[in-house]
């Protein structure tokens, strides 16, 4: 039926999963929210997919047209990402510039959901996956995403603000470590 295999988007979505890492962004969610005052998930959410959708089928030719390559993209990714890490882990301000209403689009659905390193393994899924299991898997994502964007309230409540300020730092040091690994990845040394 149109090329679906389940086995295909289980991977596909455990992949995404692992790279979107919605549950690792909770503190950055939250830190937005704060921030911002609100988050509005299902903007967030939509948005998000038609970024990875667009991606999925005119990603690699959208950076050929600009004449960027997917190793820079990455590259140009992991800054936005190590920026924000030090953020969370040294608890200042780098982004000086006024923050909208809501963060439901920059950063949230761009770059933190679909980001470079989503972008960089839609492009790999796509050279070993059909396309309608690895939008099924991106749907399942979405779906996921989505529900941690709803509770963040919950979340904020249950944790309290020396939880939050813990998790914040740790997955800061995480988040440093992945854009650490995603600049040398894509340095080509």
């Amino acid at each position: 039926m149109f090329g679906f295999d389940l086995m295909q988007v289980g991977t596909a979505t455990m992949i995404l999963f692992a790279v979107v890492d919605i549950i690792g962004s909770i503190p950055m969610i939250l830190d937005l929210k704060q921030k911002t005052g609100r988050i509005e998930p299902e903007k967030a959410s939509t948005i998000a997919f038609g970024i990875m959708i667009l991606f999925l089928f005119l990603g690699e030719s959208i950076l050929n047209i600009i004449g960027i390559d997917v190793g820079s993209f990455a590259i140009a990714g992991s800054f936005i990402l190590f920026f924000m890490a030090l953020e969370m882990i040294l608890g200042i301000k780098l982004y000086k510039d006024e923050m909208p209403q809501t963060a439901s689009v920059v950063p949230l659905a761009f770059p933190i959901i679909a980001g470079a390193g989503t972008m960089t393994s839609l492009i790999s899924l796509r050279a070993e996956y059909e396309k309608i299991n690895i939008i099924i898997a991106i749907a399942l994502n979405i779906i996921v995403v989505y529900i941690v964007l709803k509770n963040t309230g919950r979340l904020e409540k249950f944790l309290g603000t020396s939880g939050i300020s813990i998790i914040r730092k740790v997955f800061g040091i995480i988040l440093l470590a992945i854009a650490v690994k995603l600049f040398k990845t894509n340095i080509g040394l």
